[in-house]
């Protein structure tokens, strides 16, 4: 579980140790993820990464949260909302993670959870969902929008509808971890994923090919469009 957070034991900590309790109760071990105070690096799109799996930047969090990924089951990311979004830490972390390895999270269930004094929890949620739905992750939803409330730290356990969705979080996604490794057992797998279409916006424009018969067509209706009137409507 990965708190995107610059506070330790902050609201987002407190909606994830909800969570982590809950999933004890459940017999399922988790961690806390803590990106710490330290800066995060930005991804600089230099695929140096393609080769190892790994970002060649290792002076902060990423390349620990990469280890530890390989070995997880399940996933929840966490963050507090700035300006209506993840903080700006947790998306640096998960844009290089996902661009090192995204192959490593396919098929594995993930939760993302928002953490707000007040507003921009929808974007902040959707925003984080959409690494896991881009990388063939099977999202846990719950009893409500995976969101807690809390301005000072500690506030969120005053709310209990929101902690009441981060339990039923975890009694989803364990109910989905039984069903994978059932299946597993039974020899139930994922189905091949198609990876070989890529259609770009903008495309390399192809050689305009035109046989001799359409360019005398052409070549006559553009004389005959110049002999017209200046009047003429077409």
């Amino acid at each position: 579980m990965l708190n995107g957070s610059l506070h330790e034991k902050g609201n987002t900590y407190t909606a994830l140790k909800e969570i982590q309790e809950e999933f004890l109760e459940l017999g399922i071990e988790s961690e806390i993820f803590q990106i710490g105070i330290n800066p995060i690096r930005d991804c600089t799109g230099c695929r140096g990464c393609k080769k190892s799996g790994y970002c060649v930047f290792d002076d902060d969090a990423t390349n620990r949260f990469i280890e530890k990924a390989k070995q997880a089951d399940g996933f929840v990311f966490a963050s507090p909302t700035y300006y209506a979004h993840p903080s700006g830490r947790i998306l640096s972390l998960l844009d290089r993670v996902f661009y090192s390895n995204a192959k490593m999270f396919a098929f594995k269930p993930c939760a993302s959870v928002a953490v707000a004094r007040r507003g921009g929890t929808s974007t902040t949620f959707d925003v984080l969902n959409k690494y896991a739905t881009i990388s063939n992750m099977i999202l846990i939803g719950s009893s409500y929008w995976n969101n807690v409330f809390g301005a000072l730290p500690g506030e969120a356990s005053q709310d209990e509808e929101g902690l009441q969705t981060m339990r039923n979080i975890a009694r989803n996604m364990s109910y989905v971890l039984r069903l994978i490794e059932n299946g597993k057992k039974n020899g139930i797998l994922p189905e091949p994923v198609e990876h070989d279409r890529h259609t770009n916006f903008i495309r390399t424009e192809k050689k305009l090919q035109i046989n001799v018969s359409q360019f005398r067509k052409i070549d006559f209706l553009l004389k005959k469009c110049h002999n017209m009137p200046t009047n003429s409507i077409v």
